[in-house]
């Protein structure tokens, strides 16, 4: 795993950790046989039209891909590409991510071609807006 230095943003530490962590342990499940994984984590800052200070971060690597066709559906809760046999798991973590992104403010996409590997494409805002108090 190659990551550059992440931008810091107002965010849930413990709801990023786990978006890190199923982004990634994604892309090491999906490696393809007798290639090594690589995943590299990079970021970068922008100034939105609107003006608001936003950052993308990709998750990319060099895995077994997927049809694009099944860009939006990876995101669906208990949903898979792949049978239980193939690849262990319960078909939640991508979901997850995009709760959590979605929560936070941001979108989480993908792009990907079959035996290439996948990007997931992660646009949040720097700053979150202000929440009124409570009294």
């Amino acid at each position: 795993v190659v990551a550059m230095p992440l931008p810091t943003i107002d965010a849930d530490p413990t709801q990023m950790r786990q978006l890190f962590q199923n982004l990634i342990a994604n892309a090491l499940k999906f490696h393809r046989p007798g290639v090594p994984p690589r995943v590299e984590v990079t970021a970068a800052t922008r100034i939105a039209p609107s003006g608001e200070s936003r950052v993308e971060i990709r998750v990319s690597d060099n895995g077994i891909g997927f049809d694009m066709k099944y860009a939006e559906r990876i995101f669906g809760i208990f949903q898979r590409l792949h049978t239980r046999a193939e690849y262990e798991g319960t078909g939640i973590g991508l979901a997850t991510c995009r709760k959590i992104v979605e929560r936070h403010g941001g979108t989480i996409t993908a792009q990907s071609t079959p035996g290439e590997g996948a990007t997931f494409i992660i646009d949040l805002p720097v700053r979150q807006p202000a929440t009124e108090s409570q009294p």
